[in-house]
């Protein structure tokens, strides 16, 4: 990924976005003179989209194609910086970073969401918005509403490959503050608060499949939240907490920084709770992520230190110490780089972990106006997709009606 040389307001690019674009069903002149295309195709499958991307138009359009094989990109949930909030209609932004042409590139959206970003006592307060990254989708779980309420009964779920926006499965106990986290295909949530603080939704624990039934249109799917073993007590519930996937297991815990904490280690198939081990529990301090679910990326907010775990020696090992990652907030990984979103959520740090050292830096500035809320790394969004989620809006019409009906 490298950082984009100008960039407009986003709201301009919005607009933009929204407009309507000539869709190319096809690449308009020969990849390579005197070879049929397909055949240019699986060459050129196998050279580096950055390198295409620099040759010509019709390389260029290849690469965004359905058919060229998509490349990952970084997605962000953008909030409004302050005194910003009020020109947006959905102040909630998903915006995706394209690496090949340094751009940022607005997303369809759902319909405009009464999300709570802010305490209005506590203005230096940032209530959070909690999503994961599963099956090559985005994965908005939990919020909090305008009178601190859960905002979501379902979850909201972005796929870049179609540009859709669909509802999940309903939560048999929608929550906020809770820990969410993804491994193989499954999401989980535990604990957390819901309407108040009760006890049997602080110490519960739901899952569910999300590669289950995914290729069937949504009115089709049996999409559940399975109920799992309950946590020992609650208190996982304090804090918004981001659970990492990793081999099979989500590992998380209930305070972030320098403070004393408590780690535990849930895994999926055995439905279990353990301990976490001490040396992974004493070098986790601050957010973290799984590399493919292999190894465990974090950093050490108060030093603005990268660390990958090593699970043998039950060690971290220091991989770079930056000023930038210092109060560091989100940090995503795949595809050999880690995303670390800085203390003020204006700047993306992006690593390069697998290069040889000394270690590559380099920055993504956030669109003006706007701070990170979390981010993620997929497969870039389908631009041959002029589809702008549509299906998400009459779904939940349809539940607003539904429950009318159910009041009257």
């Amino acid at each position: 990924m490298t950082n984009p040389t100008s960039t407009t307001t986003l709201k301009h690019q919005i607009a933009a976005a929204k407009r309507p674009r000539p869709h190319h069903t096809a690449v308009e002149q020969s990849l390579f003179t005197g070879i049929p295309d397909h055949l240019s195709h699986i060459c050129l499958s196998r050279v580096p989209p950055s390198k295409l991307f620099a040759v010509c138009r019709s390389w260029r359009r290849l690469i965004y194609s359905p058919s060229f094989p998509p490349f990952l990109s970084l997605y962000a949930l953008f909030i409004p910086a302050d005194n910003h909030h009020h020109h947006l209609s959905n102040p909630l932004q998903l915006v995706s970073f394209d690496p090949i042409s340094a751009k940022w590139q607005p997303l369809p959206q759902p319909l405009p969401l009464r999300f709570l970003f802010r305490h209005p006592s506590f203005i230096s307060r940032r209530i959070p918005v909690q999503s994961v990254a599963v099956a090559s989708k985005l994965v908005v779980l939990a919020a909090t509403n305008d009178d601190f309420l859960p905002a979501l009964s379902q979850p909201l779920i972005f796929d870049p490959l179609t540009g859709n926006w669909t509802l999940g499965p309903q939560l048999a106990a929608p929550r906020r503050w809770c820990a969410a986290g993804a491994s193989r295909g499954a999401v989980i949530v535990a604990s957390g608060v819901g309407p108040q603080y009760n006890t049997d939704v602080a110490r519960s624990v739901e899952k569910w499949d999300v590669d289950s039934h995914h290729h069937q249109p949504p009115c089709h799917r049996r999409w559940t939240w399975q109920k799992m073993g309950n946590l020992k007590d609650g208190r996982f519930s304090r804090d918004a907490i981001d659970a990492v996937g990793w081999r099979g297991k989500l590992c998380m815990v209930n305070v972030s920084g320098d403070a004393a904490k408590e780690g535990i280690i849930y895994d999926i198939d055995k439905d279990s709770w353990v301990e976490m081990p001490a040396g992974m529990l004493a070098g986790w301090r601050g957010p973290a992520a799984a590399m493919d679910e292999e190894t465990i990326y974090a950093i050490d907010e108060s030093k603005g230190l990268l660390k990958k775990y090593d699970h043998v020696k039950d060690v971290w090992a220091e991989l770079v110490e930056d000023d930038r990652l210092k109060g560091s907030h989100h940090l995503a990984a795949a595809g050999g780089k880690v995303c670390i979103s800085g203390a003020k959520g204006r700047t993306i740090v992006v690593v390069d972990v697998v290069a040889p050292p000394p270690a590559r830096l380099w920055e993504v500035e956030a669109p003006p106006g706007f701070q990170v809320s979390a981010i993620h790394i997929l497969p870039r969004f389908s631009n041959s997709n002029n589809e702008r989620g549509h299906l998400i809006k009459k779904t939940m019409q349809t539940n607003q009606v539904d429950k009318e009906e159910q009041m009257e």
